[in-house]
């Protein structure tokens, strides 16, 4: 059995909020439980730390890239950015907001790493056949975070 070492932002209070920086991915083109993900993000939230909604843009196929315009991927890193706000203000939650292109899972991996993330809180959908074969992002961030995990279905 392994004992349980919590990392540098977390104490050992039990019912205690944990966690200094909380990392909320969202992906806003599927049906996820975001309002769910947020609203546990901000019980395990140390009172003096951070929440980030977090939304990664795929990158676009190179076969496609040359029909997109500079303008649309800049119109969709700015309507990503409004629809985070937007959660974060129904939540009724000051969060930071980050946008990142890349691949989903590698991107949310690296923004904890690189942020000093305590806690990722993500919603993942039950899996389908298509995911034992390929992953899904949840299943990469749980297998390479360096922090605590809390997957939501």
């Amino acid at each position: 059995m392994v004992p349980f070492v919590p990392d540098a932002g977390s104490t050992l209070k039990w019912g205690a909020k944990m966690y200094k920086n909380v990392l909320v991915p969202i992906a806003l083109d599927h049906e996820h439980q975001s309002e769910a993900a947020v609203a546990l993000a901000k019980a395990l939230q140390d009172p003096d730390g951070s929440i980030t909604l977090f939304h990664v843009v795929e990158h676009v196929p190179t076969y496609i890239s040359f029909q997109i315009t500079a303008g649309m991927i800049d119109e969709t890193r700015d309507a990503a950015i409004a629809e985070l706000q937007k959660i974060a203000g129904t939540a009724g939650i000051t969060a930071q907001i980050s946008v990142e292109s890349g691949h989903s899972g590698r991107a949310i991996v690296d923004y904890a790493r690189d942020h000093d993330i305590n806690c990722i809180v993500i919603a993942s959908h039950r899996p389908g056949l298509l995911d034992y074969f390929l992953g899904s992002t949840a299943s990469r961030v749980v297998s390479h975070a360096n922090c605590s995990v809390h997957v939501m279905r």
